[in-house]
């Protein structure tokens, strides 16, 4: 019963990605530009992160780092922390300094476009990591995980290991990132197909993992009697943890990720942790510098702008598979 109906999400969840994928072609395309097209590598390449601090963003800005210095080009990773004037400081400074490519995980779907113009209008190209901006046409490329798909798919991981019955909240992402929604919408897409598990309280803690904590705490003071925790990423999925630990709660409740970050691993192998989700922060953090090489070669551009990677499940049974932080092996 759970796989019939986590499947059926599953295909819906593909379904709006393509339509969104066929919708973005329309704006991007794969001819030469006036920017692009110097013939060789070489240059400096800005990579723009969200926070370092988080071992999810840290990774995405030491792959790009590492893959660029691989192809020949110089690399500087700096952090807006979503914070849209950090950002633009940084782009800012990105144009000074004649970057000929910008990675750039943006810090807000409505508050970027504006960056992504400014650089786009100094003939630097743009290629987005993680998140999208609400405009298409400006980015060269905007590579995400399949968020709709992932969710899906982790839902469906959660049900199974609810019991298709019992009380739950959630934690929500940044409401500024189109992914925290997409993730919540994928989760309802499935539990709401099971009217005996009931959300009883959702606190949004800005995929933080303090903040993961105190919201849990929170909402564990006015549900104590809660059997479940689904989060949008890891990092509050761990805050949640820490929370019902510190109540002696966490035994029975069943508390799910999304990222597949180093520490949900080992919360999952531990037990603590009923699964993550991973996103391959990895692939698409190398492949938006392959494309950047591209472009700034021949001067094409993709011909899809915007492109998602699908999700990997991540339980006891594989997370052995997980050899380097956001690589699965398996």
């Amino acid at each position: 019963m759970v796989r019939n109906k986590a499947l059926g999400a599953l295909a819906v969840a593909g379904a709006l990605v393509l339509s969104l994928a066929a919708c973005s072609d329309a704006g991007s395309g794969g001819s030469a530009t006036e920017a692009g097209g110097s013939g060789e590598a070489g240059g400096l390449i800005t990579i723009i992160v969200n926070d370092p601090a988080n071992p999810y963003w840290k990774t995405e800005g030491d792959v790009a780092s590492a893959a660029a210095e691989e192809l020949g080009y110089e690399a500087t990773v700096g952090a807006h922390k979503g914070d849209t004037n950090t950002e633009n400081t940084l782009i800012d400074t990105a144009i000074a300094n004649k970057s000929v490519a910008i990675i750039l995980d943006p810090a807000n779907a409505d508050g970027s476009v504006a960056a992504v113009k400014k650089a786009d209008a100094a003939g630097i190209p743009v290629f987005l990591v993680n998140a999208e901006i609400n405009e298409t046409g400006i980015a060269k490329a905007q590579l995400v995980s399949n968020n709709a798909q992932g969710a899906a798919l982790g839902a469906q991981e959660w049900v199974k290991q609810m019991g298709e019955t019992g009380t739950y909240v959630e934690l929500f992402g940044a409401p500024s990132d189109n992914n925290a929604q997409t993730r919540s919408n994928g989760y309802l897409t499935v539990i709401g197909q099971y009217p005996d598990l009931v959300q009883v309280g959702s606190e949004v803690a800005d995929w933080d993992r303090t903040k993961g904590h105190d919201k849990m705490q929170a909402l564990l003071q006015a549900n104590p009697d809660i059997t479940g925790v689904i989060a949008g990423n890891d990092e509050m999925a761990l805050g949640a943890i820490a929370a019902l630990k510190e109540s002696s709660k966490l035994e029975g409740i069943v508390v799910g990720g999304f990222d597949g970050a180093p520490d949900a691993v080992a919360a999952v192998i531990s037990g603590e942790m009923a699964y993550t989700v991973l996103q391959p922060v990895a692939v698409f953090s190398k492949e938006a510098v392959a494309l950047a090489d591209e472009f700034i070669r021949t001067g094409t551009a993709p011909e899809t702008e915007k492109q998602s990677f699908d999700c990997i499940l991540i339980t006891p049974e594989n997370a052995d598979k997980m050899t380097e932080p956001f690589t699965y092996s398996g």
